[in-house]
């Protein structure tokens, strides 16, 4: 079998320069010198005021890094906002109840962050004396915190060379070569990119420079090449294929799950809500039981089979209160959600952690998934009907 080619890096001269293979393709040579300043210069004028980067507390920074991933700044700043006047310290965040720290999060997504925040901060107060590690290895090593990650948090916090790769890095990179492959397939050969580009005197100024550029310039449908510091140097602007690169890969449909919901009341107008297991999706938050639609089965009959399993009651399945569809990053799901009537049994958490029977008006101290929301809301719509 014939060996591959291995990815190769070249820097000379005084003005820098680098060049490689990247997956059988030979790419051009970059002034890194050019492309560093010519970065920096933009980032100095149309870099983003954000409220992270007013700070150089690692705590601060680990918190937004957390936030910001799949998903969009404006959406992130208020809940970084309210979870540092609530958690202002590590040690806070530590000391706190996971269901706190969830409910904190609600409608953000992606529960396992907070999950992983709250677990990486305990694991920073008993192993690492409160203090957040200064190298790379170490911050590696706590819970929700990867290479990119910890490459921003090093480099935003205590200016160490530490390189990244976040979406938007990837999209400038795959541009900036012209990667002939999705990203996904080049990955080594984009950090190898990342840490050649990266510059050693300003690491922190230049990580944030180039997420910048991602996020405003270099965008991922609709580029502004007219506005990058990069377009003279650019190998997709210049063959003009700018649009069609990163490559997309071709991917399986996203499947559609039925679920019936129950909102179980008992005679003194309490309802049941379930505390889903604390690993995979959602898992520690709250939900209004029920579970998938089995082929042939009714929406009825779903539920009342799921809650019998789930929770060992017998019920009445009533009228619909709604049909909520909610899309999750692998799937999609239409919740069936029915009014039930508790007839007999006492509710045990079969499936799940814990189990509770509440007021309507109490719900809201319990974190809920996004789609739930919409089920509480739909309550008491009903609830205020004559």
């Amino acid at each position: 079998m014939q060996q591959q080619n291995k990815p190769a890096s070249r820097l000379t001269g005084g003005s820098e320069f680098i060049e490689m293979d990247s997956v059988g393709d030979r790419l051009p040579s970059f002034d890194i010198l050019a492309l560093r300043s010519g970065l920096l210069e933009w980032y100095g004028i149309q870099g983003r005021d954000l409220p992270w980067r007013r700070s150089r507390d690692p705590y601060a920074i680990w918190v937004s890094e957390i936030m910001l991933q799949q998903t969009q700044v404006k959406t992130v700043i208020p809940y970084y906002d309210r979870w540092l006047a609530q958690f202002p310290t590590l040690q806070t965040l530590a000391s706190a109840d996971q269901q706190q720290v969830l409910k904190l999060w609600q409608g953000l997504g992606y529960y396992a962050r907070a999950r992983n925040l709250h677990r990486a901060a305990q694991d920073i107060v008993s192993q690492h004396h409160g203090i957040f590690p200064t190298d790379l290895p170490t911050a590696v090593s706590l819970p929700g915190i990867g290479r990119t990650t910890a490459g921003g948090i090093l480099s935003a916090a205590f200016d160490q060379p530490t390189p990244i790769l976040d979406g938007n890095v990837k999209r400038v990179l795959a541009r900036l070569v012209a990667l002939s492959v999705p990203t996904s397939k080049a990955i080594a050969q984009l950090w190898q990119l990342s840490i050649a580009l990266l510059d050693p005197a300003h690491p922190r100024d230049f990580n944030q420079a180039w997420m910048d550029l991602g996020a405003t310039v270099c965008l991922p449908r609709s580029p502004l090449c007219d506005r990058c510091p990069w377009q003279p140097h650019c190998c997709a602007y210049h063959q003009g294929i700018q649009t069609e690169i990163p490559m997309t890969e071709t991917r399986a449909p996203i499947p559609r799950k039925m679920i019936g919901v129950a909102v179980i009341w008992n005679d003194a107008g309490q309802i049941l809500i379930d505390r889903r297991k604390p690993n995979g999706l959602l898992g520690g938050l709250w939900e209004f039981p029920g579970g998938k639609v089995e082929l042939g089965e009714t929406i009825p009959a779903c539920i009342q089979r799921e809650i019998q399993e789930e929770l060992g009651i017998e019920i009445e399945v009533g009228d619909r209160l709604i049909i909520i569809d909610h899309t999750y990053s692998h799937f999609h799901v239409t919740l069936n959600v029915h009014h039930c009537k508790h007839l007999s049994g006492e509710p045990q958490p079969l499936q799940c952690d814990e189990i509770r029977w509440v007021e309507l008006a109490d719900l809201d101290s319990y974190p809920f998934p996004k789609a739930n929301l919409q089920i509480i809301e739909a309550l008491r719509q009903w609830r205020d009907i004559p």
